[in-house]
């Protein structure tokens, strides 16, 4: 029997902190944070560079993965459209936040925070479609493993194998469109596949067992 937990308000008493509030609430934060920190290049070693955003990233798919094994793929989709809503939001106000007058004695500071939030359209751009196309295949293939599962055991691979699709569409379509053009197409390549590996890897190492955990903890407590 497929497990829910009550989406409805009108379910819960009023003012009830519901696991989906949690869930989704940390979820956009986590995705929003990893915009931002995407500002950070980490480089390990001549090759491997990747934005510090990758850390939260797998994260946030777990978070996804969970949503969707628990209560289904429309409630997950809403939560993903919610979330780019809420990016392009992000982008808006501290962008406006650039142009807004300052005191002469922080122009260091406005110097600083135009540097963090100063977005090339491109990039934004890039960032949002990949978002949505890999966060959404994500859920949609979580959901069909686990309905074709009979007694709903192995999440680990609905976890690792819809993220495995869900990372590859969304680092080569932020790649490829962020960046095509203005790198040779063997950094291109290197992009891609760093950013994937290290995505996947810290999906499989870190993002599978907290996702065992929350929904686990999720299932005893609402069950």
């Amino acid at each position: 029997m497929e497990y829910k937990v009550p989406e409805n308000p009108s379910e819960n008493r009023i003012g009830s902190f519901t696991p989906l509030v949690a869930v989704s609430g940390l979820l956009i934060m986590l995705y929003l944070t990893a915009n931002l920190m995407a500002v950070k290049v980490i480089s390990i070693g001549p090759f491997a560079l990747f934005d510090a955003g990758t850390i939260t990233f797998p994260i946030a798919y777990m978070l996804s993965d969970v949503l969707a094994e628990i209560w289904g793929y429309r409630t997950a989709k809403k939560v993903i459209f919610l979330t780019f809503v809420c990016n392009i939001l992000l982008v808006v106000f501290t962008s406006i936040g650039i142009i807004l007058p300052y005191p002469d004695y922080m122009e260091e500071v406005q110097n600083a925070y135009a540097t963090i939030y100063t977005y090339v359209p491109r990039i934004v751009i890039a960032s949002l479609i990949s978002f949505l196309a890999g966060d959404i295949m994500n859920a949609k293939i979580l959901v069909a493993m686990r309905d074709r599962s009979r007694n709903g055991r192995n999440l680990w691979m609905r976890t690792i194998g819809s993220s495995a699709v869900g990372y590859l569409i969304d680092t080569v379509l932020f790649v490829l469109i962020a960046f095509t053009g203005t790198a040779p197409a063997s950094d291109l390549l290197s992009m891609i596949a760093v950013q994937y590996v290290a995505k996947l890897g810290l999906e499989a190492v870190f993002g599978t067992p907290l996702a065992y955990m929350a929904i686990g903890f999720i299932r005893r407590k609402y069950d």
